[in-house]
């Protein structure tokens, strides 16, 4: 296709991206974090605009959290540093690449020309971090160090290869640390690339959840990985086959349900399937929520394994039997009819006759 040229026909105020955050950052980030990356970069560009993070949250309809999680992750990213104050709250946002500002009580007039501190009070309430933001960040000199080993080197060449493109900051930083900060190692590193790209995901950030539950799992060798593979897909070929799933892959949202039958709920293939068929004969289409709610029973039953369903199954129709018997009894029911449903009387006929006899004199 031919190539598109862009016009501008405003002289509009404008705000400044940089390029390297389009090609390298936005990409991979979080919608949400992208906005409020944007939103800071329009401040700076507006000497009468001021920042704080309980009016952000408002404006963008999020919570305050929601703003720290979004400051906090591109600083991991190595675009904004921040300041605190004794009492741990933000107190500054530096911006890596512009030029510096004074900070001003909690809402701060933003100038080009001499602003990127942006103080701005938060909840100090703590927040539950997920792993993937508590990321180790490697400076340059960090990455230069890792990239001397020849180990490393491979490393890279191979996610290159891979990837069919050129590793971005972001990228390697992820790679160091699966490498570094969770420990993997560079076979199973290797490995991991291989299986995701197999099943058609290519995004570092979904490989990223990968390593991550590898890690939870303590999987630290290539054949232990192929393992939890190897499970993990015969499940979910399991499941599909028992609720009569064609044509489709399990979503996001039944995965989960599976992940948590199998290492919350502690149940194996066997029990899950039973669940599901048992789902298919009741309500007759298939449904994560209703097998949940059968396996959530088995586990208060604390019904581990076939027979014991068996059993329990054996015991419900006895009692259910015993209730249409009780139903079924006859009962014992005085008969009332016209004649015999007034008072009966008693006679003297002694006295009777003694009373005829005299009357009769």
């Amino acid at each position: 296709m031919a190539d598109i040229t862009l016009h501008k026909d405003n002289n509009h105020a404008t705000t400044e991206i940089p390029n390297r955050f389009i090609d390298e950052y936005m990409t991979n980030a979080n919608g949400e974090f992208v906005k409020i990356y944007l939103y800071l970069l329009r401040c700076m560009n507006s000497p009468d605009c001021s920042f704080s993070i309980s009016r952000t949250a408002d404006k963008f309809d999020h919570t305050e959290k929601d703003i720290q999680r979004a400051l906090k992750y591109w600083e991991k990213m190595n675009l904004l540093r921040l300041e605190y104050d004794g009492n741990k709250s933000i107190s500054g946002i530096y911006f890596l690449d512009s030029e510096q500002c004074s900070k001003k009580n909690d809402t701060v007039p933003l100038h080009k020309a001499d602003a990127s501190f942006l103080p701005a009070p938060f909840s100090r309430e703590p927040a539950s971090t997920p792993a993937a933001e508590n990321k180790t960040s490697y400076t340059a000199s960090d990455i230069a160090s890792f990239q001397a080993k020849e180990e490393i080197q491979e490393l890279l060449f191979v996610a290159e290869s891979y990837l069919g493109r050129t590793l971005t900051s972001t990228d390697i930083q992820t790679l160091l640390y699966w490498y570094d900060g969770l420990k993997l190692s560079s076979d199973l590193i290797v490995y991991l690339l291989e299986y995701c790209i197999a099943g058609g995901h290519s995004s570092l950030h979904y490989m990223d959840k990968v390593a991550l539950n590898w890690k939870d799992s303590k999987i630290e060798t290539v054949e232990q990985a192929k393992h939890n593979v190897q499970a993990h897909s015969k499940l979910h070929y399991a499941v599909l086959k028992a609720f009569g799933i064609q044509g489709r892959s399990l979503v996001p949202a039944e995965s989960a349900y599976i992940e948590k039958w199998s290492k919350e709920l502690g149940f194996g293939q066997d029990m899950i399937k039973e669940a599901c068929s048992r789902t298919i004969l009741s309500i007759h289409q298939p449904n994560f929520d209703y097998a949940d709610r059968i396996l959530a029973n088995w586990k208060k039953q604390n019904i581990q394994t076939l027979s014991e369903i068996q059993k329990a199954d054996e015991a419900f129709q006895a009692s259910r039997q015993t209730e249409r018997s009780i139903k079924a009894a006859p009962v014992k029911t005085t008969t009332i009819n016209r004649f015999n449903n007034f008072p009966q009387r008693t006679y003297n006929l002694d006295q009777l006759e003694a009373e005829l006899l005299n009357s009769a004199r």
